[in-house]
């Protein structure tokens, strides 16, 4: 089906229904899902759909969407859970199709609800947020507990239409039961005493209704809260993404905070890059090193073809 005039990101676009509904199908055509890999398809409308539920709206750029920011005064502006919000619709109606097409083929995904600061950044701007955790930290602690509350209101519905029929779910991985991925990339920008202040209680009351939860950990600026995330209950995995600019994530740069998780308890998702040649002898470099932690770890990887994802699951596998 032709891409419309204007679609730069075709996983996010709400240009066309149709078009989605199209694209959500073919992109499994022509790929093999080996080891633990799932096939699914997700609604997902932008990295923080649950900004647009709130009011934002979604302005599609190069390969993304960016969620403008509309409270510009603490006195007088405030977001709302309209059930009749367009992108909250269409996240439904997507959703609603992906289960109907998928039955027996693929699985639904979650879309990238986001949480927290993140969310409260992309209403706000992280500009003003930052001036605010300073000059009015109640108004800011207030937002939050909200938009945690508003978060499984969201969640719930999609969970309860999604799940499969072991009532397991998707973000990234499979899980059973209630699965989410969680994150503060803004925490970039801020110390570990405020991360501690103002995301950790957010973190650990929505880890406390969930099953299976991944953090997604993004740059070298988030590594000073390590210990903060390690910390929280019911957090299984750490997602963790170097950023741009810097050493991928299968570098030995990192491997000494894959170490630290993993005998905290937690594991690592990581992505691993490369020829065929290439993500094997960088899988195998790490299997020596981590010894019976490789077991710890899952990797999304690809390989060009069938026999070469067979071989790479043989080579790796004990």
């Amino acid at each position: 089906m032709p891409k419309p005039d204007g679609v730069t990101a075709p996983w996010y676009t709400v240009k066309s229904f149709d078009y989605r509904v199209n694209w959500m199908q073919r992109q499994h055509l022509s790929v093999c899902y080996m080891g633990d890999a799932v096939p699914q398809s997700s609604p997902d409308l932008a990295p923080n759909c649950l900004a647009l539920y709130l009011g934002c709206k979604g302005e599609e750029g190069d390969g993304t969407v960016w969620c403008e920011p509309f409270i510009h005064d603490l006195e007088r502006d405030d977001f709302v859970s309209d059930e009749n919000n367009f992108y909250w619709q269409f996240t439904l109606r997507l959703l609603r199709e992906i289960v109907r097409l998928g039955k027996g083929k693929f699985l639904a995904h979650f879309p990238d609800l986001i949480e927290g600061l993140d969310t409260l950044a992309g209403m706000r701007d992280s500009q003003s947020l930052l001036m605010d955790m300073i000059d009015s930290p109640d108004w800011v602690h207030r937002q939050l507990d909200r938009i945690t509350d508003l978060y499984f209101k969201y969640y719930d519905v999609l969970y309860e239409m999604g799940k499969d029929e072991t009532g397991g779910s998707i973000f990234w991985a499979w899980g059973p039961g209630r699965t989410a991925k969680l994150q503060c990339d803004f925490s970039a920008m801020i110390g570990p005493e405020m991360y501690g202040e103002f995301m950790v209680p957010v973190l650990q009351k929505m880890c406390d209704r969930l099953d299976c939860v991944i953090y997604h950990w993004d740059g070298p600026g988030a590594i000073p809260h390590h210990d903060h995330i390690l910390g929280l209950g019911n957090l299984k995995v750490l997602q963790w993404t170097p950023g741009s600019g810097t050493d991928p994530e299968y570098d030995r740069r990192w491997w000494p905070l894959y170490h630290k998780t993993i005998e905290h308890g937690k594991r690592v998702l990581i992505g691993v890059s490369g020829s065929e040649d290439e993500v094997t002898q960088r899988l195998l470099a790490m299997k020596r090193d981590f010894g019976p932690k490789f077991k710890s770890f899952m990797f999304n990887t690809w390989m060009p073809s069938e026999k070469a994802a067979k071989n790479l699951l043989a080579t790796i596998s004990d």
